[in-house]
């Protein structure tokens, strides 16, 4: 393990959590586990010898500041975000830290953008939320796929899962982002997120080969309406989620996930194929890969490494496409994730 200051992952006993402890050690990352659950803590760390342990909770501040004293950054994992990402970015900027998340409910992602980036630009301390599957590698495709446009007219980010076992904190931050939405969805378009009650729309998408062409629910709006608009200049975000992994979230029935290797990653497969337009020309850039959850632990940790290491184009809240130099991020997490883009 290094012996330079650890990176503190609240949230370290959830499914994500756990891979991105993993993946931490993996790179010899010194790590420190949080979270409000001592038992459970301490439980994880006898399988993780030299992690440290500091309990907290976000409705103590105290706590909290003791966790992120003298540690390089943390890493938020714990859901809902909606209750845990105030409180964890404030205590990350009282300590001077970076602070990341790994969140995929829009409002708590919109709440970090809105809420805390006067605070974070003054400080000159980085927070970048939303740096995951959802929301960041969907940022980070349609940045590369960008290349040198300064705009475009519309990015549709469409989600190909072979599955999707959703873990307890997926279905509880759906819960806490349907009520605070009062059951209506949302939409990015003309600039702005818009509420609404239209009904949910099917349609085909043709993915690359081998995958073809599926059926996707049309505007089954993840993380990426925020994240791109939030330094991009495109008026159009969609996104669109495979019909059977949309059924089996909705499916109260559906097993959590369950590993299948060495690694911990469940048997689900995903491609992520994102589509730029801009004045009839369209570019496209595309990841395939291995579980959801998984893949959010290197490309979390890739974030702060690059993040501790000054290898960053901004300071402040700053989205993963705004924070870092995009194509060159994505090349980075092979062989964990396949990708291609122009260029």
């Amino acid at each position: 393990m290094s012996t330079t200051a650890a990176v503190v992952v609240y949230g370290a006993t959830g499914h994500t959590g756990r891979f991105i402890v993993a993946e931490l050690r993996r790179r010899g990352i010194s790590s420190v586990i949080s979270g409000r659950n001592a038992a459970q803590l301490e439980l994880l760390a006898a399988e993780w010898p030299g992690v440290s342990v500091r309990p907290a909770s976000v409705d103590d501040t105290d706590s909290l500041d003791r966790a992120l004293a003298g540690a390089a950054a943390v890493i938020n994992a714990a859901g809902p975000f909606a209750v845990t990402g105030g409180p964890v970015v404030e205590a990350a900027l009282r300590a001077g830290i970076p602070y990341l998340d790994v969140a995929a409910e829009l409002e708590a992602n919109t709440a970090t953008f809105t809420d805390h980036a006067e605070a974070a630009r003054k400080a000159g301390t980085p927070v970048v939320p939303a740096m995951a599957f959802y929301g960041g590698l969907g940022d980070l495709l349609a940045t590369a796929a960008m290349g040198e446009w300064t705009s475009a007219d519309e990015v549709h980010v469409a989600y190909g899962l072979s599955s999707w076992h959703p873990t307890p904190g997926t279905r509880t931050a759906g819960e806490v982002s349907h009520e605070r939405r009062a059951g209506r969805r949302v939409r990015y378009t003309g600039g702005a997120l818009q509420y609404h009650d239209d009904k949910v729309r099917e349609q085909d998408w043709l993915f690359p080969e081998p995958l073809g062409r599926r059926p996707v629910i049309a505007e089954f709006t993840m993380a990426d309406v925020v994240t791109v608009p939030s330094h991009l200049d495109v008026p159009e975000v969609r996104t669109y989620m495979a019909v059977e992994a949309a059924r089996d979230l909705a499916g109260q029935d559906t097993p959590t996930p369950e590993a299948v290797d060495a690694l911990g990653r469940s048997e689900q497969t995903f491609v992520v194929d994102v589509l730029v337009r801009s004045g009839g020309v369209e570019r496209r850039a595309t990841a395939r890969g291995q579980d959801i959850y998984a893949i959010t632990a290197p490309l979390v940790v890739e974030a702060v490494e690059r993040i501790l290491a000054g290898r960053t184009r901004t300071t402040g809240v700053a989205s993963a496409g705004a924070m870092f130099d995009a194509a060159d991020f994505l090349r980075a997490l092979s062989p964990d994730l396949s990708v291609e883009f122009p260029g």
